[in-house]
Order: C-alpha cells, then structure tokens, then sequence
C-alpha cells in the first residue's frame, strides 16, 4: 500500500472521529442579547452557539416568529424564555422608555394569557425540532421600575415552570441568582437591564446550565 494511500486513510478516519460541535440557539429579549456573547465565548470550544435575530419581546411575537427563528435548521438544544414584555404596562402617552407606566397602562398579557402563550409556543417547538428545550426564568425587576411591578416575576415564573413542568421542559431557573447579580450590576432601581459586568455575570448562570446539557 502506497503512502498516499495510507495517509488518505488515515485522513478519513479522523475525521469520522471528529464530531460537529452542538448548536445552541438562544431565544429571548434585551436581557439573552445582553448575556449571548458571553455565553458564546464561553462555550467556543463545545458549542456554536445563536441569538434569535433582533428582540424576542413578549409572548405574542414568539407565536408570531417562532417557526421563523428555528427555520429547518439543527438545533441540539434551543434556550428560552418571555416574561418582562409580557407583565409590563404601556400607556401610548407616556413618555418614558418603551411607553412604560404601570399606573395608568394596560398589561401587554395577564398571566393566564401568558401561560396560554408559553403552552402554544412549547407545543409548536416540540413539533417542529427535535431539540432539547431549555427554559430560562424571568430575571428580578427593581422596585423602582416604571412599567413592572416587582412581585409579577414570581406570579409569571410560577405559571411558566407550571407549563414546563406539563410538557417536560427543563428549566434553568436564575431569578433568585439574577436579584444579587442586579442590586449590584444592573442599571438602577429604575431599570431592568444590567452593566456589561451584570451580564456577565448572568451568563454564567446560562453557560454552566448549558454545559452540563451538552451531549
């Protein structure tokens, strides 16, 4: 046997060995775009890891865009999660940020509608991809928040976990995690949203939950 021939074989046979890396896809809003790239970078060398394009927002665009995100693509495991759109209020005049008001705004869905939303998006993905689903909890609100009222998270983590727990999705619950992360990291009482070094922080609650998952 020639030499060529031998190092084609040889060739061959480690690349049957070599296994494509997992792909992950992240779904979510401004909070999962705020972790991603952490939890990318953190993972470079075991999974390639994805953001749904542009803002998950609430519940409603989920239904709407699902099937678009996951396209027929692979995914080895998809991550997800809707929450604070969904329990924040808006009022079309007013003039903070997103139209936020709590006081005088309509709630974009009550927690029943959200669970009934969550129930139909979890029943398109266990359709649709063979993936492992993932659902991640709805990180702390701050007192002073415009929109949110602190104690809804619970109340809508609580209707969430129930529907994963009908249909068998694992849940990464980081609230608990998320409220030292913000009081310490995030943007103020006023604002949900964290510091670069919040999300890193959150990232390390998703990249650690993802690794023990990754076949």
């Amino acid at each position: 046997m020639s030499k060529s021939v031998i190092i084609t074989i040889l060739v061959i046979s480690l690349s049957s060995c070599i296994k494509d890396k997992p792909r992950i896809l992240i779904i979510g809003d401004s909070i999962s775009i705020g972790y991603t790239p952490f939890v990318k970078a953190s993972l470079s060398n075991e999974a390639d890891v994805f953001h749904n394009p542009g803002n998950g927002q609430h519940t409603g665009t989920g239904m709407k865009k699902i099937e678009e995100w996951i396209k027929d693509e692979h995914w080895d495991i998809i991550q997800f999660n809707w929450g604070l759109w969904d329990l924040c209020y808006r009022h079309p005049d007013s003039h903070i940020q997103g139209n936020r008001d709590k006081v005088n705004g309509s709630l974009t869905y009550t927690v029943d509608e959200y669970a009934a939303n969550l129930d139909t998006i979890v029943t398109i993905l266990k359709t649709k991809t063979k993936a492992k689903l993932i659902y991640v909890t709805t990180t702390y609100v701050p007192e002073n928040e415009a929109g949110r009222f602190q104690k809804d998270v619970i109340r809508y983590n609580d209707a969430a976990k129930n529907i994963m727990k009908k249909h068998h999705i694992l849940v990464n619950d980081i609230y608990e995690q998320s409220i030292p992360i913000h009081q310490k990291y995030g943007k103020g009482t006023a604002d949900v949203h964290y510091s670069i070094q919040g999300y890193k922080k959150l990232s390390e609650q998703i990249t650690n939950y993802l690794r023990s998952e990754i076949e």
